[in-house]
């Protein structure tokens, strides 16, 4: 049987050493695996065919029973793992607390135990160039704020 843990240390054994980093591996119960990867100067689709080929290998027989799909996070997802917190800092994102508080700003100061956000403008009680600590286990979701101006 194929699990979540197993697909994590197939990718792991594979990206090593590549700069590439695991953000999340996902199995629904109609038959998809989902693998997400990304690197610090981003994924091409040649990794992502490379990788998704190497599991497919590893599985072998197993994988007939499965759709795998290897990509990177879009840029709607939240941010998951630390790497994606140091990849993004110094970018606007959106912050939405364990407690529902929402926070806009630029994402800095990332270590390991959380990020400093510095508001861009007035927004609510926060006045520009406020700076606010967050841990990560205070934090529900941290998105990179897309903007087409």
């Amino acid at each position: 049987m194929i699990t979540k843990d197993h697909i994590r240390r197939l990718v792991e054994g594979h990206i090593s050493g590549t700069g590439i980093f695991p953000v999340d591996v996902r199995l629904s119960s109609t038959g998809r695996i989902t693998v997400l990867i990304d690197r610090m100067d981003g994924v091409t689709i040649d990794d992502c065919a490379m990788l998704s080929r190497q599991i497919s290998n590893d599985l072998g027989e197993e994988a007939g029973n499965y759709e795998l799909n290897v990509s990177s996070p879009g840029l709607d997802m939240p941010l998951l793992v630390p790497q994606q917190f140091i990849k993004n800092e110094g970018r606007m994102v959106d912050v939405v607390t364990n407690e529902g508080e929402r926070f806009k700003g630029i994402m800095m100061n990332v270590t390991a135990g959380g990020f400093d956000l510095e508001t861009e403008k007035k927004r609510g009680k926060e006045i520009a160039g406020t700076v606010r600590s967050f841990n990560f286990e205070d934090v529900k979701s941290v998105k990179v704020s897309i903007s087409f101006k």
